[in-house]
């Protein structure tokens, strides 16, 4: 009987400790990629030097005038979820975070696409707001949300922001 009871034990404990496992997000990949972008808006009589910067011209109502924008976007780590991988992509332009794409979002089910679609834009809203990684996650979103903030953070880390 005892032996039964300490079987019983070590089982239930194994999947305590399994399960918790699980529900924590993993970094599947800890490298990041940079890539550098041009600003896609040209106008007359500006160019790119063998595209390797990011100086465009730009015409105002009053005259021309040369200004110097560099935008440079940053793919965050690949994390891994019991509900699906989770990677994003930011830019940064002068300094600030200009924009959060989700290159990969959680879609184990239909319930857990469903969940990322809907947490992604808000995330993506109070990361640009907060000029930061350091947001609140998304109310039933929890798993998602921290992939996504991790994700973040690793592309951050890369670009040294």
């Amino acid at each position: 009987m005892r032996i039964r009871a300490a079987m019983a034990t070590a089982l239930a404990s194994a999947g305590i400790l399994l399960a918790g496992w699980q529900s924590g997000a993993h970094v599947a990949e800890t490298t990041t990629s940079t890539t550098t972008s041009l600003s896609s808006s040209m106008t007359a009589g500006g160019s790119a030097a063998n595209g390797s910067t990011g100086t465009t011209g730009t015409s105002g109502a009053s005259g021309s005038s040369a200004e110097s924008t560099t935008a440079a976007t940053y793919d965050g780590a690949s994390v891994r979820t019991r509900f699906g991988t989770v990677q994003v992509q930011v830019t940064i332009q002068d300094g600030k975070i200009t924009e959060v794409v989700p290159l990969q979002l959680t879609d184990a089910e239909r319930k857990s696409a469903q969940i990322s679609s809907r947490a992604a834009p808000v995330l993506r809203s109070e990361v640009l707001q907060a000029q930061s990684a350091n947001v609140q996650t998304v109310s039933g979103a929890t798993v998602t949300s921290e992939a996504y903030l991790t994700s973040l953070q690793a592309a951050l880390d890369a670009a040294n922001f």
